[in-house]
């Protein structure tokens, strides 16, 4: 009797090639009209505090592309974030990154979750490859984070020895980003008349991270207290004024 050795699985070949020009990209549309939201809301939080840099990348639905064995494999994350690209030419649009050759490896995915094939969670290793797989075997993000909005689960998982591991949440149910220096977590309320469970970040005092619009509304509020203080005083000064009008005394 003749023993065959298992076989060994061989470990693609993984190259980063730039998108040729005449490549079609899928078109394929959002799956609700949450996913647009929550990713707008994660960047313009970011921009309001000041933390996005010109050499940063920060999007949604762009194209991260990877050469598997010679085929090229893009997918399309709800939101990404690479510290440090190479600039474009003036004029040129970005239509794809691609990790290693138009800058940094990408440091944050997010997912939010759906029930497609080739899902969130899929670990699958042939293609269309799962998500969770190329991002964790082929990308390998540090930084992988899945959210339900409907059911309001957050998962946040690290790179830690060629697999992700699942981080845990602190008291207040967020997880920190070390990537960002920032925690994130969720938070029920309504932006731009849309009301759900957002993701949002805050720092490492506890504080929130607000939207724009936020601070805007911050600075209305802090504006209209400002004069109703001008205008008390202005009332105090005329009271007293008068007062000594009546007392024979000329105030000016």
């Amino acid at each position: 009797m003749v023993l065959e050795a298992p076989s060994i699985k061989a470990k693609p070949t993984v190259t980063w090639e730039p998108l040729p020009a005449n490549f079609v990209l899928p078109d394929d549309p959002v799956e609700n009209i949450q996913q647009p939201s929550l990713a707008a809301g994660l960047t313009d939080a970011l921009g309001a505090a000041g933390l996005i840099q010109s050499e940063m990348l920060i999007s949604s639905n762009l194209g991260l592309v990877a050469t598997i064995n010679k085929n090229i494999v893009v997918k399309a994350p709800d939101w990404f974030y690479v510290p440090q690209v190479h600039p474009l030419a003036e004029g040129v649009i970005r239509r794809s990154y691609t990790p290693h050759t138009d800058g940094a490896n990408v440091a944050i995915v997010m997912e939010f979750l759906s029930e497609a094939e080739g899902g969130e969670l899929s670990v699958r290793a042939t293609p269309p490859y799962g998500k969770l797989h190329f991002y964790e075997q082929i990308l390998q993000v540090p930084t992988y984070v899945t959210y339900d909005p409907y059911e309001g689960i957050l998962e946040v998982r690290y790179l830690q020895d060629e697999r992700y591991v699942l981080h845990s949440a602190n008291e207040q149910g967020r997880v920190w980003i070390p990537q960002l220096e920032l925690y994130l977590g969720i938070w029920s309320g309504e932006r731009l008349g849309q009301t759900m469970n957002w993701l949002r970040w805050w720092d490492d005092r506890g504080n929130l991270l607000l939207w724009s619009s936020e601070q805007a509304e911050q600075e209305r509020q802090r504006a209209e207290q400002e004069s109703q203080r001008a205008d008390q005083e202005r009332q105090r000064a005329e009271r007293l004024a008068a007062k000594l009008r009546e007392l024979g005394v000329d105030p000016d």
